[in-house]
């Protein structure tokens, strides 16, 4: 009687920032082109260059990972953790299961973009079959490109050309079951990714790192905030927006599928809201171009033209100041104690706080940009880089340099029972409310009823608009 040998091809599954199952282009292909696949997680911050992860990323990580295992271990499979080079490392995982292909979904930072190209170049010169696939993207950053064959720096046009190329992919569904693999790796704990002081402990009543957590904010964005979106965003009082981008920068959810759940909730009541959701993705679409285009940007200016920009002297004791949220203007305040205490910004007072540290003190965007990759949730080297050279107004689509949110207007418009700063400053509570918003002109309910706050802002506001614009005025940035 004649027995089959069954011979079993692998193929490793490198996850990164795609720490998903459903609609995971890498694992698609190895289940495809028929691997048993064995996912595999090398923790190698060394290699991400002057940008590697912060504080408030590596809490979230070491959830989403244990969520990433657990999901594949449901399936009869398991998530492999690694440390070190990762070359290496896949090197010794290729030899240890005889993998003859290993397949990753595309990173797109300035430092990881050549190293990926390095090992994929020497995995197939040794004959094993190395791909890769677009995981986080609508569009590769490459593919929009202006008439001119070149890369756009307005988000406006670029968005209209992406618009007419828009294709979202069929869902996939993925097997119940995912075969088994005999791959042992380290414990997640040895990955040091949790902090040994749970500083980071409220953070986790807001948020549910992984994949099933990011299709449940999904939808609670579509059942709630979704209705008046466009108009409710900009009002920190309230949830309205979809708080997906920290499930969207560790790829636990694909923005394709956000798009396409929202293309099935159209309605003419719906439409507005779901156009306007789908620009900011486009904006996060814009974000990567950028930096593909122009990776100098995470550390330069992207407009040379500031480079002569006249900045204050640093000053650590005020920088010290902003970031624990002691500045004496509210919502400057409100802002930064809300990162600190949930990993999380409301976007629009991410804006102001920006300004407020680029303008009034006049401290390099530098140091606002590190402030925040170490401490949001969401850090993300393309959005937090565009986004802090747009308020400084030295990056791409920039708000003028000259355009300063006086802090106080933008609270009383955006904030107009100053329910978000009495929230993140309660030592404010007291005031009444029109003090709320600028209590040093009204000093002696201050020293009454809120002691401990400061009685005058880190900068005068005038005088730090005026300072700030001649500053402007000496450089050849206009």
């Amino acid at each position: 009687m004649n027995s089959t040998v069954v011979v079993v091809s692998v193929a490793l599954v490198w996850f990164r920032r795609d720490l998903r199952l459903q609609d995971n282009p890498a694992l698609q292909a190895a289940l495809d082109a028929g691997h048993t696949p064995v996912p595999v997680y090398i923790h190698a911050p060394h290699e991400e260059g002057q940008w590697a992860p912060g504080g408030a990323s590596d809490a979230w990580l070491h959830r989403s990972l244990a969520a990433l295992d657990a999901d594949l271990r449901a399936r009869g499979s398991a998530l492999v953790l690694r440390r070190g080079d990762s070359q290496a490392a896949l090197q010794a995982l290729i030899e240890e299961s005889g993998a003859q292909a290993v397949y990753w979904n595309r990173k797109y930072e300035p430092a990881t973009q050549p190293r990926d190209a390095k090992i994929k170049r020497e995995l197939r010169e040794q004959g094993i079959e190395a791909e890769s696939c677009n995981g986080s993207l609508m569009f590769e950053p490459w593919d929009i490109q202006t008439q001119q064959g070149g890369p756009y720096k307005v988000f406006t046009p670029f968005w209209r050309n992406a618009l007419t190329r828009l294709q979202l992919p069929a869902p996939r569904a993925l097997p119940a079951a995912l075969p088994a693999h005999a791959i042992e790796g380290e414990p997640l704990d040895a990955l040091g990714l949790a902090p040994s002081l749970p500083w980071d402990r409220q953070f986790w009543e807001h948020w549910q790192p992984g994949e099933a957590g990011a299709h449940e904010a999904l939808t609670v964005f579509i059942d709630g905030a979704l209705k008046g979106y466009r108009q409710q965003r900009d009002l920190p009082d309230r949830v309205g927006t979809s708080l997906l981008s920290p499930h969207l920068h560790f790829g636990e959810i694909a923005p394709w599928q956000i798009a396409r759940r929202l293309q099935g909730e159209r309605s003419a009541s719906r439409d507005a809201d779901i156009d306007g959701y789908i620009r900011e993705l486009g904006w996060r679409e814009f974000s990567y171009h950028l930096l593909h285009h122009f990776p100098q940007t995470t550390d330069h200016n992207l407009n040379p033209r500031f480079d002569s920009f006249k900045w204050a002297k640093p000053d650590p004791e005020a920088l010290r100041a902003w970031q624990q949220g002691r500045t004496g203007v509210p919502i400057v305040d409100a802002g930064l104690r809300e990162l600190w205490a949930t990993g999380y910004m409301h976007n629009r007072v991410r804006m102001i706080v920006a300004s407020f540290l680029c303008k009034h003190m006049r401290q390099h965007w530098r140091e606002g940009a590190r402030w925040f990759w170490d401490t949001l949730v969401d850090a993300d080297l393309a959005n937090n880089t565009m986004g802090w050279q747009w308020v400084a107004g030295t990056g791409a689509d920039a708000a003028p340099y000259f355009r300063i949110f006086n802090p106080v207007t933008q609270s009383q418009k955006f904030d107009p029972h100053a329910r978000y700063i009495t929230r993140w400053v309660p030592e404010l509570a007291a005031l009444p409310l029109k003090a709320r918003f600028a209590p040093w002109q009204s000093p002696q309910l201050l020293a009454e009823l809120a002691p401990d706050y400061p009685a005058t802002p880190l900068v005068d506001l005038a005088a730090g608009r005026d300072a700030a614009l001649a500053a402007y005025r000496h450089t050849g940035a206009h």
